[in-house]
């Protein structure tokens, strides 16, 4: 962000957005979908945003990603219509939530076992039209989803037969990603993402199952994944606004970083240490501490400033070199991991050329039902 950084008319701690950055992310990830012929489906667990999820789709994404029915219900309140729900939906009460979202918008879902579909299937015949679904692939995460090749072959085998869904496609995460640490290993990674797929879905068409749907994705393989043949579509999240990790990555610049923290310095107590008022409830406590940025967050054109450990309500680092800091200064920080960051706010104060010019309602703040 250019210019004063005190904005002396926001109160600390706070969100801000610089606009043109993000606007600059958005249509980027957008040009790489369409170079690569797959569409776009962003995750917008990142920003919890309609106004922004309208921006993407604006931009030519097909849809978007959510991860719990909570933060669909606002996205279809706001005007979003194409949804893929990206986690298991499970239990009666989410049941009977997906049935009243599917009378608003067009959903998808996913899912890893049986028991999980037996219970969308439940829903889709209740409706009277099919639920569709995609199955997840454990492609190296080792979260949910079970491994490519015959044991999902077995599992889309078993789903195709419930009457009430319709599998779609396969879908996958390649959150192992965030641990690479060369180029070369993060290239890898995406590559067999994307091939770990296809070549399951060339083994379902075998046994008479055609899926015409691979979606993968996260902001690290996103742009690498999206031209392995046989690829539909992505869903990168974190590249709206990005963060340290992306930066750690080699996928981001500290220049294409669009969300900070604003924070006050509130303590001098040594002539090393610093304190600001931003701890973990505002810059949450995920994300790993390590090179070539270490600490608990990037301080914005400081880099004579390292923040060493968080508390709460407290952010305690130290200063390298002879520049001043005092009582008083405001700082920005970028976070290690902006999508728990976001979440910590009702609103961000979207900024351009150094002013603020919109607030941003984070909506799907907290939704985690």
């Amino acid at each position: 962000m250019n210019g004063d950084v005190s904005f002396p008319e926001i109160d600390t701690p706070a969100l801000l957005v610089d606009l043109a950055v993000m606007e600059g992310n958005i249509a980027e990830m957008a040009e790489v979908a369409r170079d690569a012929g797959v569409k776009l489906r962003p995750h917008t667990k990142t920003h919890k945003c309609p106004e922004i999820a309208r921006r993407q789709v604006g931009a030519g994404a097909a849809g978007i990603t959510v991860a719990k029915l909570g933060e669909a219900e606002v996205m279809a309140d706001g005007g979003i219509h194409d949804i893929l729900v990206a986690y298991p939906l499970c239990g009666e009460a989410k049941l009977r939530r997906l049935r009243a979202l599917m009378e608003r918008a067009s959903v998808r879902v996913t899912t890893d076992s049986v028991e999980v579909a037996e219970g969308l299937a439940a829903v889709g015949r209740a409706a009277g039209r099919a639920v569709p679904v995609l199955v997840e692939v454990d492609t190296g995460l080792h979260r949910v989803g079970r491994p490519p090749g015959p044991p999902t072959v077995e599992l889309v085998t078993r789903l195709a037969r419930l009457v009430g869904i319709e599998v779609r496609g396969l879908l996958t995460h390649a959150g192992h990603s965030y641990f690479s640490t060369s180029p070369d290993e993060l290239r890898a990674a995406a590559e067999r993402e994307g091939l770990d797929l296809v070549e399951t879905a060339d083994l379902c068409a075998k046994e008479g199952i055609e899926l015409p749907e691979i979606s993968v994705g996260s902001t690290p393989t996103a742009r690498i994944v999206a031209g392995v043949a046989g690829v539909t579509e992505i869903r990168p999240g974190t590249y709206v606004f990005n963060d340290v990790q992306q930066m750690r990555l080699g996928v981001a610049t500290e220049g294409t970083c669009a969300a900070r923290v604003l924070a006050t310095v509130v303590a001098r107590p040594t002539a090393e240490r610093f304190v600001i008022d931003a701890g973990t409830k505002s810059l949450t406590s995920d994300g790993g501490d390590g090179p070539p940025f270490p600490g608990r967050g990037v301080i914005s054109r400081r880099p004579d400033l390292r923040l060493d450990f968080l508390n709460e309500e407290h952010g305690v680092g130290h200063l390298e070199g002879g520049e001043d800091l005092r009582i008083g200064d405001r700082v920005e920080v970028v976070p290690l991991h902006v999508c728990g960051c976001v979440n910590m706010f009702s609103v961000a104060f979207g900024i351009r050329d150094g002013k603020v010019e919109r607030e941003l309602l984070i909506e799907g703040r907290g939704k985690v039902r």
